[in-house]
């Protein structure tokens, strides 16, 4: 019996700051693609300036069927803008909606491009993680909440080491969870993927360290001048508050001692840029690990592997 081919799937990653957008855009209009976003804070509606998510407006698209997407520069955006900073978003409801969406994709005949640098949602994708399903375990939140951020991340590194790369190791919320599940279900004593669903290139931007780090400090102070503080104050304003997943993530949660008057603007801001400049190591460390991924320094280099890939069969 002759081997069906896998559907094929286009990934873009990168650090922040690195031009992950830019590339997404130049690629799905070069090659007839739409793209899946693979971002954990550009997800969510109402917080678009702290999580740099490019200006676009949804509409219908008049195919077969129809179907709605979040527009920018007319290239179909899914997986954005969509969920209410109130709702906690998984891993697993992103592979499973980020698979539906590649699915879909394929069925209009455009080539389906994830793009983002949240290195786990891209690889439940990529090689269809079991994501295991674990109860929330009250009494061990109780005690974890006692503990400080380093005590947290060293019982993490002690539980599963991978998973330090994984998270931002000073968010405290995402720390206790992420020990909550390696606690339930350690990830050294199971089989985490099964067969793939896509056969997949993946490329990753090359941005030299000192430059990105540059980007990084400009993005913010861009973000300043764009309304970042009146963004934060409409979303307290609508009930979102401190401690919502959404609310904890990098370039949100820094302003917090600003906005409960015990911290300057200025303080604030460099926490960000430090912060978001640790975030880009540690995803640079999650990428590097995988041999895959083949590295660009610019879209017509990208541009050269897409077309082989697609030329070839998945068999």
């Amino acid at each position: 019996m002759q081997q069906q081919s896998l559907p094929k799937l286009i990934v873009i990653v990168g650090p922040t700051a690195s031009g992950k957008t830019r590339f997404g855009i130049e690629l799905a209009d070069a090659f007839g693609g739409e793209i899946i976003s693979a971002d954990s804070r550009q997800v969510y509606q109402h917080m678009n300036i702290g999580t740099a998510k490019e200006s676009g407006s949804w509409k219908y698209r008049w195919a077969i069927p129809p179907y709605r997407a979040y527009m920018v520069e007319d290239i179909p955006h899914h997986l954005i803008d969509y969920v209410d900073p109130k709702v906690t978003y998984t891993v697993a409801q992103f592979q499973r909606d980020a698979i539906r969406k590649i699915n879909s994709i394929h069925k209009r005949n455009h080539i389906p491009m994830l793009v983002g640098g949240t290195g786990l949602y891209v690889q439940s994708v990529v090689d269809n993680f079991l994501i295991p399903t674990v109860k929330p375990d009250l009494k061990l939140r109780t005690y974890l909440e006692s503990c400080t951020i380093e005590e947290l991340v060293h019982k993490l590194r002690e539980l599963d080491e991978s998973l330090i790369t994984t998270i931002d190791v000073h968010n405290k919320r995402r720390l206790i969870r992420a020990i909550e599940v390696a606690s339930q279900d350690p990830i050294t004593d199971r089989s985490h993927q099964s067969a793939p669903c896509f056969d997949t290139l993946q490329i990753g931007i090359h941005v030299d360290r000192e430059v990105l780090y540059t980007r990084i400090n400009a993005r913010v102070d861009a973000m300043i001048d764009a309304g970042l503080i009146q963004e934060i104050q409409s979303l307290l304003d609508r009930g979102y508050d401190w401690d919502l997943p959404s609310m904890s993530s990098v370039g949100y949660r820094q302003f917090r001692p600003y906005f409960e008057g015990t911290a300057s603007l200025e303080s604030c801001i460099e926490a960000v840029k430090q912060d978001t400049r640790r975030y880009a190591k540690r995803q640079l460390t999650w990428f590097r690990r995988d041999v895959r991924i083949v590295w660009c320094t610019g879209v017509e280099e990208a541009m050269l592997h897409i077309e082989s890939f697609l030329s070839k069969s998945s068999l």
